[in-house]
């Protein structure tokens, strides 16, 4: 069974960088694309990026584009969400997740309810 584990949030100034990172254990293989979401209190999951299993791929919501680059590991399966020039209204839990995707421009990779493994979610805080 797939496990996905993140890594790396925390509470950073506005204008930081700050890096997340997702360890999939428990599956061999590189053959998926990762998202990534984030959700904040009271507010519904939202997309913020992704990138196809060859990471030729990556796929980005409007707000994040221009600050955010996906990248994988499949030697080491695991994939890192790099975020720069962050924002207090980035401040949110951000979640790692695997469905039923090689790419990222297939329909349907931005809605987090077609989604079967998710990570444990990491509080990314953003101070003004």
């Amino acid at each position: 069974q797939m496990q996905l584990v993140e890594s790396g949030g925390g509470l950073v100034q506005a204008g930081d960088s700050l890096r997340l990172s997702c360890a999939v254990v428990g599956h061999r293989n590189s053959d998926y694309a990762m998202g990534w979401f984030r959700q904040a209190p009271g507010k519904e999951r939202e997309f913020v990026g992704g990138i196809g299993w060859s990471a030729g791929t990556q796929k980005y919501a409007d707000d994040m584009k221009g600050r955010c680059t996906s990248s994988r590991d499949n030697t080491n399966n695991t994939g890192t969400l790099q975020m720069n020039s962050l924002k207090p209204e980035d401040t949110s839990d951000y979640f790692c997740a695997v469905g039923p995707f090689h790419r990222p421009d297939t329909v349907g990779f931005d809605a987090a309810w077609l989604y079967v493994y998710w990570g444990q979610g990491i509080q990314v805080t953003v101070a003004s």
